[in-house]
């Protein structure tokens, strides 16, 4: 891919910002899309340039289609409220042809944000006010797209969060045993097994009518929120490639489940693995502090489930990973993927055993 400054000017040239020569230096520290901060002496405007990575998102135009309508009905919202939604949400550039992205020679596509100014991504979940603050965020988003019509949006995952399927991948990646590896897992997939019935806990509720369908981001990492270099406070969420109709247990259990861990995913001391009940409770109390009176007791406790069902869904997949040779989760030693999956059962196990806890404090706020 050509990333030189003459290839990426001209890609911008095919939206609508103002004409003149830009300068382009990489920004952010994904590792997914290939993101540009845009920026023109004298203006005081700079833009987010990114090509979308059509090899994770097979149909990038449906990933814009989905960021379109959300922002807008964000954008909306947020002027109902009387707040900045140049700010408050993402807001995408149009193209010269009135498009939400636009196409390179290659076949590529591209899309242009306002890039908001005064404010960083946290990257780590270092203090329980950031954690409330990133609780905050994710909340208010949930809180502004209640009456959204999560149905029309576009799957850009088709089942993400389907837990049992995760388990059933797993099942299939142990019948094959590509690289001879089950044999020395076995304590792993006995622990995976005799979580079935659980896996299966969020979409009976949904099935029963329980459980309502949301708009939900699906990528609910800290470094997913803008907050203000000067008061803290939660201003956006940005990435969100992966909005699409699921469960609100989903983002919150993915937050907490990497939020309220004491260690790292891939810590190999299972002994440092641990629940902190105080992080956990910061992240809620930002996160329902924006939805009070909008959600029924049983949403609200299935929030607590969510966090458990997170946690086993990427201790299968990191195990399934494992068993088929490491080749979706990227590794950096041998034996990654299981060091990842055993410290996700460690955490779950610890879940569990709180799970009480875990409800009541969902409950207290």
């Amino acid at each position: 891919m050509d990333y030189s400054a003459e290839n990426l000017q001209r890609i911008l040239d095919a939206f609508t910002v103002p004409e003149g020569a830009y300068t382009f230096v990489p920004f952010g520290n994904g590792h997914i899309n290939s993101t540009f901060l845009a920026s023109m002496e004298g203006m005081p405007d700079r833009y987010i340039l990114q090509r979308i990575n059509s090899y994770v998102f097979v149909h990038p135009r449906e990933v814009m289609e989905n960021i379109a309508r959300v922002t807008a009905y964000l954008r909306d919202r947020i002027l109902e409220e009387g707040g900045d939604p140049n700010r408050e949400t993402l807001r995408l550039i149009p193209s010269r042809s009135g498009d939400c992205c636009a196409e390179d020679a290659e076949g590529q596509i591209w899309r242009v944000f306002l890039f908001v100014p005064d404010t960083f991504s946290p990257q780590l979940p270092d203090s329980l006010d950031v954690l409330e603050a990133c609780g905050t965020a994710f909340g208010c988003f949930a809180r502004r797209l209640l009456d959204y019509p999560a149905s029309t949006l576009h799957e850009t995952i088709p089942a993400f969060h389907d837990t049992p399927a995760r388990l059933r991948q797993l099942e299939e990646a142990a019948a094959r045993d590509a690289q001879g590896r089950l044999r020395d897992i076995g304590a792993e997939i006995a622990f995976a097994r005799s979580r079935e019935a659980e896996t299966h806990l969020l979409l009976d509720g949904y099935a029963a009518g329980k459980l309502p369908l949301r708009v939900t981001h699906n990528d609910t990492k800290v470094n997913n929120v803008l907050l203000d270099r000067i008061t803290g406070r939660a201003v956006c969420v940005v990435d969100l490639d992966t909005v699409m109709p699921g469960l609100l247990a989903y983002d919150f259990g993915d937050a907490v489940r990497v939020g309220a861990c004491t260690a790292e995913e891939d810590e190999r001391d299972l002994s440092r693995v641990h629940l902190d009940l105080s992080k956990y409770a910061a992240f809620a109390r930002g996160f329902l502090s924006q939805l009070k009176g909008e959600l029924s007791r049983e949403e609200v406790l299935s929030l607590a489930t969510g966090a458990r069902l997170m946690t086993l869904e990427n201790g299968l997949r990191f195990l399934a990973d494992h068993l088929n040779g490491d080749v979706y989760f990227k590794i950096h030693r041998p034996g990654h993927n299981l060091d990842r999956a055993r410290a996700q059962f460690a955490l779950l196990k610890e879940m569990e055993a709180r799970q009480e806890e875990m409800a009541e404090t969902l409950l207290s706020l």
